[in-house]
């Protein structure tokens, strides 16, 4: 089942923050609630917060009552100033953004042929998504072996694209192959991704999985408990990986400890035209660190410091699946450098 879809009208997707315990569904309007549900993580992952976005502005081309072209594109490029500031990290947001604005330019004919050709370019970009992560998948297959035991980070699988998922998505061709694996999946503090989603989607597929919380990736692979390592990425810079906080010292650890550490992103996550220091780490509500639930665990008025991803530089990366291929450190190298 697919984690987003357009239905007359309206863009259905499931509210992330309610699982595992329940299955709420979306139904989304306006483009409004699309910027809401991603800042508001009910809708998370790179490549899924692309598509929604695209669906976003294809909500504002659809149901707009604009009778001219040039009334149209105006809105088209209004509520798209409006998902920019959902969230600021994740490139495939920008990509996606920015590819519905080039159709829209491209685009000749009246306001209807425009709102139709949003719509279309929109549905487009969730069927690719679908078949990027199914060749990553096939790609990064090749680098699990029987009785590999994988540690991930955060929730890469179908929740946090269309379908399959990045990182999930290799683990998931893997075992549809016959490969003999198990999962180790951090908890994933403070929004418990791992936890509550990847453990979810794993069992559900039938996935052996073992849940433990972040600050027990040192132990487990001290003791060789794991031998391998593949995570998502949110945004790929020259010269780094920008991804949920901790993966940078899972990378720091499995480089130490000599474990292959892997990177699964779609091509859209690559923003080769900077670099880590261009890149505006997301800093988020100081609550989902102070408070468990509804209930507060730390003393009232205390700092608190929450930045949802950070930076691991690519020395610490053995190699990076994308939906052409594993590209290995050389040819990183020569991808960086050009």
């Amino acid at each position: 089942m697919r984690t987003i879809r357009w239905k007359d009208g309206a863009v259905i997707t499931i509210d992330q923050t309610k699982l595992p315990n329940k299955t709420v569904f979306l139904k989304m309007k306006r483009c409004g609630e699309i910027a809401s549900a991603i800042k508001d993580m009910k809708m998370r992952g790179a490549p899924l917060i692309g598509v929604a976005a695209a669906y976003g502005l294809a909500l504002t081309a659809h149901h707009s009552k604009a009778k001219k072209r040039e009334e149209l594109m105006r809105e088209v490029k209004e509520s798209a100033e409006v998902l920019r500031k959902s969230r600021p990290t994740a490139v495939n947001l920008f990509w996606a953004v920015d590819r519905v604005l080039k159709r829209v330019k491209e685009t000749s004919g009246d306001a209807e042929a425009l709102a139709k050709a949003v719509v279309d370019e929109a549905q487009g970009m969730a069927d690719e998504d679908v078949e990027v992560n199914r060749k990553m998948g096939e790609h990064g297959a090749r680098l699990i072996e029987d009785g590999d035991v994988v540690l991930t980070h955060c929730n890469a699988g179908s929740l946090a694209t269309v379908d399959y998922g990045t990182a999930l998505g290799v683990i998931r061709a893997a075992f549809e192959k016959g490969k003999e694996i198990s999962v180790v999946a951090t908890e994933t503090r403070p929004k418990l991704q791992g936890a509550r989603l990847t453990a979810y989607e794993l069992k559900r597929d039938g996935i052996p999985v073992t849940l433990i919380t972040d600050n027990m990736v040192g132990y487990v692979m001290s003791k060789q408990l794991v031998n391998k390592v593949i995570v998502g990425a949110d945004r790929i810079v020259r010269d780094a990986v920008i991804n949920k906080i901790g993966t940078y010292t899972i990378a720091v650890l499995a480089h130490e400890l000599n474990i292959p550490f892997y990177v699964a992103a779609p091509e859209s996550t690559f923003d080769l035209n900077h670099t880590s220091e261009d890149v505006v780490i997301e800093e988020r509500d100081s609550e989902e660190v102070t408070d468990f639930g509804c209930q507060r665990i730390a003393p009232s008025g205390i700092n608190v410091l929450n930045p949802a991803f950070d930076i691991t530089s690519l020395r610490y990366v053995s190699a990076i699946i994308c939906e052409t291929g594993v590209l290995d450190s050389t040819e990183l190298q020569r991808i960086t450098a050009a």
